[in-house]
């Protein structure tokens, strides 16, 4: 038989004499165990851990502090939140209670909460009944995309609420 009409190798056979050589030693000392393949199989992609994880159980205790048993309403508390943030570390923030600020009832407290941030009290502020008004602006840092609440307690007992979608570039916390 001439070489142009010899049977050609068998993959098998091509891919044995493969691992006999040089190569098995470099595919060895490259390939990982079979316990850490294991590992990595089993393993699902899992949400943002340690320091800088959201913090969902802070977030749900502020809030249901900060209401009590009152009942949140949608009016009488303006907010200016851009929708798009290109800078997460300063965050504009702006709130205004419009309901008619008297004797009898005004803002007693304003919070500011983001609610994936790892830390989400951004701002607490006090105001008395001599302020005249209730209107705050602040700069918030934010972790990630997510919503930001404001409260407001009246004194006579009412809560407002209001909240706004954020969406930020690039994260904000741990900069």
């Amino acid at each position: 038989m001439t070489p142009a009409h010899a049977p050609h190798p068998s993959p098998v056979l091509t891919r044995r004499r493969l691992m006999t050589g040089v190569a098995a030693v470099g595919a060895a000392s490259l390939a990982l165990p079979g316990v850490a393949l294991a590992q990595t199989a089993a393993k699902k992609p899992t949400a943002l851990v340690g320091p800088l994880a959201p913090n969902p159980a802070a977030f749900k205790s502020a809030m249901e502090q900060f209401i009590g048993a009152a009942a949140p309403q949608a009016q009488g508390l303006q907010l200016d939140i851009p929708v798009l943030a290109d800078n997460p570390s300063a965050v504009p923030i702006k709130a205004k209670v419009t309901l008619p600020i008297t004797e009898q009832d005004w803002c007693e407290e304003l919070m500011v909460l983001a609610e994936l941030n790892p830390i989400p009290l951004a701002c607490r502020m006090r105001f008395t009944a001599d302020t005249g008004a209730a209107e705050a602006a602040v700069r918030i840092r934010l972790s990630q995309s997510q919503t930001v609440h404001v409260l407001a307690r009246m004194k006579s007992g009412a809560v407002l609420a209001g909240k706004q979608a954020v969406t930020v570039a690039a994260s904000g916390c741990g900069m």
